[in-house]
């Protein structure tokens, strides 16, 4: 596992992002064996450090005839492109035939080149692509792809910077740090011409790697590419809490930030675009390894489902031991100044464990455990709360009292008991005692939740509720 930092283009240089992605990796369980910070034997693994190496290869394409010198402006380039749109070029790139009436190496004497750059005039170094001929190469997911060269435009290798692009950086990093396998979106699948150019220039086909193009991650719809935007918007957690998104400058969350486990995470992302040819959807990261393959990725997007991932979530939060999320919910309470007693801590988490689908849910579903309703949800007590239920509510406070043993089997048969003394539906008794007992119709068992609290504290909350609320 190599981690390489591809920091090539500074003017999306963001701080902290290096060190969130190597925090973000450790977090997952993703070992690193060579990186910025372990080193390896292709050091150095940033790429902005690189410099001299990519000077050196760009260098030698030149010298070879592969790549050449532009010395055009910004605005030169948009005249180029506006005069080849107004005739309705076949194409409208910087290629073998728009060159010519540019300033490059092809029109400009080897003196004035030379000039030039002694100068300090910027220039970029640009691929000499040829202007007939095809491309021919093989995708591992999209099979044979051959590209006409007059379709390709000559990429720039080397900015005027002197920092490489993607195009010259990878090739060059790819074959040193011999890497077998590039596996990346289908958006690069269009540069993968210009890539087996370069790796023929530089007499490296023996050992080009292989390429697999990955099917885009698409919006839940299935309407199009799911972008940083987009998934913003739809509440999905894409970027970590302290970023602040360039161009809106609006701050978001990651999925570590909101709540998800690495493992549920792994398993999440594995699934998207990916299958193991059964219906198994549960894989450790182990598993994953062992069943991974590039064969079992399809052409077509991957729907984002954070659904999915919720369920991923909550199946791997029943993994988690109770002696973690005891220790978060007790952590909880400390930080809001509620007193609490352990073993109470503990058979809370084990009554609610299987209730929730991020851990920080624990706090706030559990909170009344440990503080009295201090609000009574309006449309339940409308809808439930009536002089029936009050006067069935004060016979069960009594019962409850007088029980010797509290337990959720004992509070059951003494509860149904009560309801056949008064001839009460034992339907028009409990949803009143859940309001009383937890504010709300919602929450865990209710006759687990009864024995957790005691019978005394039930009492209390019987009596405050009737007393706020009424009949």
């Amino acid at each position: 596992m190599i981690l390489r930092i591809e920091d090539t283009d500074q003017t999306r240089y963001v701080p902290g992002a290096e060190e969130y992605i190597i925090n973000t990796l450790e977090w997952a369980g993703i070992e690193l064996d060579e990186g910025p910070k372990e080193g390896g034997e292709f050091v150095p693994y940033r790429q902005s450090e690189r410099k001299d190496i990519y000077q050196q290869y760009a260098q030698q394409l030149i010298s070879n005839g592969h790549a050449y010198y532009a010395f055009d402006s910004a605005e030169e380039l948009e005249a180029m492109r506006t005069r080849l749109r107004e005739e309705k070029a076949f194409s409208q790139h910087y290629n073998a035939e728009s060159r010519q009436q540019m300033k490059n190496s092809f029109t400009l004497s080897e003196e004035e080149v030379k000039s030039r750059i002694e100068s300090g005039q910027p220039y970029v170094v640009r691929l000499n692509v040829p202007a007939e001929g095809q491309v021919a190469f093989t995708d591992i997911i999209r099979g044979d792809v051959s590209v006409d060269c007059n379709t390709l435009d000559d990429k720039v290798l080397l900015k005027s910077d002197g920092l490489p692009t993607y195009h010259l950086a990878n090739v060059v990093d790819d074959h040193l740090m011999q890497i077998t396998h590039v596996i990346r979106g289908e958006e690069w699948l269009p540069s993968l011409p210009i890539h087996v150019l370069l790796y023929r220039y530089f007499d490296w086909q023996a050992e080009m790697p292989s390429f697999a193009h990955l099917p885009l991650i698409l919006k839940p719809e299935g309407n199009g590419k799911l972008s940083k935007r987009d998934a913003d918007k739809s509440g999905f957690p894409i970027f970590p809490l302290s970023w602040e998104d360039v161009e809106t400058k609006e701050v978001s969350e990651g999925f570590k930030e909101a709540g998800y486990l690495p493992e549920a995470l792994l398993n999440f992302l594995a699934f998207l675009g990916w299958n193991p040819g059964d219906d198994r959807e549960l894989f450790n990261k182990e598993e994953l390894i062992a069943a991974f393959s590039l064969d079992r990725i399809g052409k077509g997007g991957a729907k984002f489902d954070i659904a999915k991932a919720q369920w991923y979530n909550q199946h791997y939060i029943k993994h988690v031991p109770n002696q973690d999320l005891e220790q978060i919910l007790a952590n909880a309470l400390s930080e809001e100044g509620i007193t609490f007693d352990d073993n109470k801590v503990a058979e809370v988490v084990g009554l609610m464990k299987e209730r929730i689908t991020f851990q920080h849910e624990l706090v706030n579903q559990a909170r009344f455990f440990f503080v009295n309703p201090e609000v009574y949800d309006e449309r339940a007590v409308q809808k439930k709360w009536n002089e029936q239920a009050v006067s069935a509510l004060e016979a069960v406070r009594d019962a409850y009292l007088e029980m010797t043993t509290f337990d959720q089997e004992s509070i059951k048969v003494r509860t149904n008991e009560i309801c056949t003394e008064l001839d009460i539906p034992l339907g028009k008794i409990m949803p009143a005692l859940r309001i009383a007992i937890t504010g709300s119709l919602s929450g865990p068992d209710l006759m687990s939740t009864l024995q957790i609290l005691g019978a005394n504290e039930v009492s209390e909350r019987i009596v405050k509720a009737i007393s706020t609320i009424g009949n």
